[in-house]
Order: structure tokens, then sequence, then C-alpha cells
């Protein structure tokens, strides 16, 4: 009787050993291994994030880390898939990842507990915060001087809630022009339909960098809202969600996020600030 027990314990402890690849597939790993495909939301215009290039391909920070993402999980389902894309903007996203049409969110998307009610997140991967981008004569330095001025805010961002709430605390009178992404919005900006468009610091820094007259053009005041920003995937997928969290914490613990964020964010001169060097550190975890 001794005996049996101590070969059974054996072969419950040998097959808890076995790699995720022969283990058996649940929720979007097995949906993915059977379809033979994963399929990526990205932005169209959240540069450096995820953005078209010039042959229409989405390319990006994110889009670098998403395809990590999917090294894991071709390794897990011990298969290749092809990568399908599918364009997200900010009223559709969570959207499309709550009701399964996509698979993994590669974008410029903030992570919170309300957001958390419908979808997941992976480990941060940058920090920013809601800013104002105008013209430099426009005489806006802050969100006190949007009275009586026009401002265009992406629909169903956390942006949009920042500067309504600073607004409405300051007893401001304010045109709001809602928009469907960010190159919508900074096209408003720059045919003069509005005074200054709001959204992540970093986002409008990039939007500067792709207009044909950057001098023309300033991001300021104080920072109106904390957001970190993760790759979204679905709510109530442990094994999915820890694929994607092994292979971030991979990329922090050696380094390659360094690379891949120079890539991106040198071109612009944005330094990795301290507190995100810290997190990707307290990321970093081990296996």
């Amino acid at each position: 009787m001794r005996y049996t027990s101590v070969v059974l314990a054996a072969v419950l402890a040998a097959g808890s050993a076995l790699p995720a690849a022969a283990q058996e597939l649940t929720g979007k790993l097995a949906k993915i291994a059977e379809a033979g495909e994963i399929v990526i939301g990205h932005r169209e215009s959240s540069v450096p994030f995820a953005y078209l290039d010039e042959n229409q391909q989405p390319v990006g920070y994110t889009i670098d880390l998403c395809m990590k993402v999917v090294e894991a999980v071709e390794e897990t389902v011990g298969k290749d898939v092809e990568v399908r894309y599918v364009p997200v903007n900010p009223k559709t996203r969570i959207a499309l990842m709550a009701n399964g049409t996509i698979d993994l969110e590669c974008g410029s998307t903030t992570n919170n507990l309300t957001r958390q009610e419908q979808v997941e997140y992976l480990p941060t991967t940058f920090i920013t915060g809601t800013k104002i981008l105008t013209r430099k004569d426009s005489g806006i330095q802050s969100v006190d001087d949007l009275d009586g001025k026009a401002i265009a805010l992406a629909q169903g961002t956390t942006n949009e809630r920042a500067v309504k709430a600073a607004v409405e605390e300051k007893g401001l009178e304010v045109k709001i022009l809602p928009v469907r992404d960010h190159a919508e919005g900074m096209l408003a900006l720059e045919t003069d339909r509005v005074d200054a468009y709001s959204t992540d610091h970093i986002l409008l820094f990039g939007l500067i960098s792709n207009s044909k007259t950057p001098d023309d053009f300033a991001v300021v005041g104080d920072f109106l809202s904390f957001d970190p920003y993760a790759i979204m995937v679905p709510r109530n997928d442990s094994a999915f969600e820890l694929t994607g969290k092994k292979a971030l914490a991979a990329l922090f613990r050696s380094g390659e996020i360094d690379d891949i964020y120079e890539k991106w964010f040198g071109p612009m001169g944005v330094e990795q600030t301290d507190l995100l060097k810290a997190a990707f550190q307290i990321q970093a975890l081990p296996e």
C-alpha cells in the first residue's frame, strides 16, 4: 500500500512537471492552437506605440512587445501561428476584447480598475499622463486657459474624463469636440477647428513629430492624470495571461526591454523615467 502511494505521488509529480505545450490547453490558448492564428487589436495613429507605417503595416513599441508575447504563445501551444491584425480605437478596443474578437490589444491603453471589470492587463510597459497640445501662439499654458476655448478629446479615453473633470472642477466654459482617435484630434487642431487637443503627453509628442509644422505646437500644463500603459488581454483566462506575463518578465529580467525602448523612444529624445525603470525592475519576476 505504501509502495503504491509512492508510485502514484511520483506519477503526479511527473505530470505537473510536463511542459505547458504537453498539458491540456484551455481558453484562448486552445482557441489559438485550433485556429492556428492569434488576433491582435492595434491602434492606427498612437505614435510610437502602435501606428501604421508607410506600407500600412502596424508597427511600434507595443507591437514589438506583443510579438514577444506571440512567440511565448507559440512555444506554449507547440506550433507557429499566424498573426491577424484588427484596427481598434478608444471606443471599440475594450468591447472587442470583452466579446472575444481580439486576443491581445497592442496600443496605448491605460490600465485602471474600472476597465478591469471587463478586461485584464499584462504588466506595465509605459507610464504617462494627460497633458494639453496647442499652438505656441494660442495663449494656452494650462487647463485654466481653456476657458472660452474649444478642445478635441478622443471618446472613451481616460484623458477625456480627466479633462472634463478638471474643467468642471474649475467651473470653466469649454467647448468639447468629440473625435474618434488621435489623428482626428490632431487634424482638428491643425485646421483650427479647436484650440487644443488632449491625450497622454507621450502621444502628443508623437503627434508633433509627425506634423508638417512641428515647430508650431507645444505640450503644456501639469499632468491631469496618472496613466500606466499595459497590453490588454481577456479577463478570466489565467493561463493565457500567465503566458504573456512570462514573456514580459523575461524582457525585464534580461534588459532586452531597454533595447526595444531605445529603438522607439530614442529618436524622440524621450528617456526612461525613474518611475518606469522601477516598474521594469519590480515586474522582472523570477521564473
